[in-house]
C-alpha cells in the first residue's frame, strides 16, 4: 500500500478551470488534467519568478518534490498544446493557505500591498499579485508587505 500524500499549501485558487482549443466541441477532446498543486507550482515558479526553495517553503513541501511538480505540470501543459487537448484543472492534495508559519500574512484576505515610492498601502486582493496593481497615488507597481 501506497504512503499516503502529504498536504500541500496553495495561495492560489483560480477562477477558470477549464482551457481547451478553439474551434472543436468539449465531447470531441481529450482532457489532460492539472491538479491545482501543480497549478500553484507552474504559478509562482514560472508566473511569479520566485526560487524553488522559497516556494518549497511556503508550500510545506521539500525542494526535489517542488521540482516534480514543476515536471509533471509542464509535461501536461506541453501534451495539451501540442496534441491539441483541453486543459482542466482539479484536484490534488492541498489546503488554502491564509496565514504564514510565523502567523504573518503569506496570500488570501489579509494582508496589504505597500507602494515602494511613496509607502501608500492597498488591501491585498486574493488572486491579483501585489505588482501587477498599481498605487492610487503614484501610479507604481505595488510590492508585498
Amino acid at each position: 500500500m501506497p504512503r499516503p500524500r502529504i498536504c500541500r499549501r496553495i495561495f492560489f485558487n483560480p477562477s477558470t478551470t477549464h482551457f481547451k482549443p478553439v474551434g472543436i466541441i468539449t465531447k470531441d477532446l481529450q482532457n489532460t488534467i492539472l491538479t491545482k498543486t501543480e497549478l500553484e507550482a507552474i504559478r509562482l515558479i514560472d508566473y511569479e519568478n520566485q526560487s524553488q526553495m522559497k516556494i518549497a517553503k511556503q508550500m510545506e513541501i521539500s525542494q526535489p518534490t517542488l521540482s516534480r511538480l514543476l515536471t509533471s505540470a509542464r509535461k501536461k501543459i506541453a501534451d495539451a498544446l501540442v496534441n491539441g487537448k483541453a486543459i482542466k484543472i482539479q484536484g490534488g492534495v492541498y489546503e488554502m493557505a491564509t496565514r504564514g508559519r510565523m502567523g504573518g500574512t503569506a496570500t488570501g484576505p489579509g494582508g496589504e500591498c505597500i507602494c515602494p515610492k511613496c509607502g501608500a498601502k492597498t488591501p491585498h486582493q486574493i488572486g491579483i499579485p501585489c505588482y501587477q496593481q498599481k498605487c492610487s497615488k503614484c501610479g507604481s507597481p505595488m510590492t508585498r508587505e
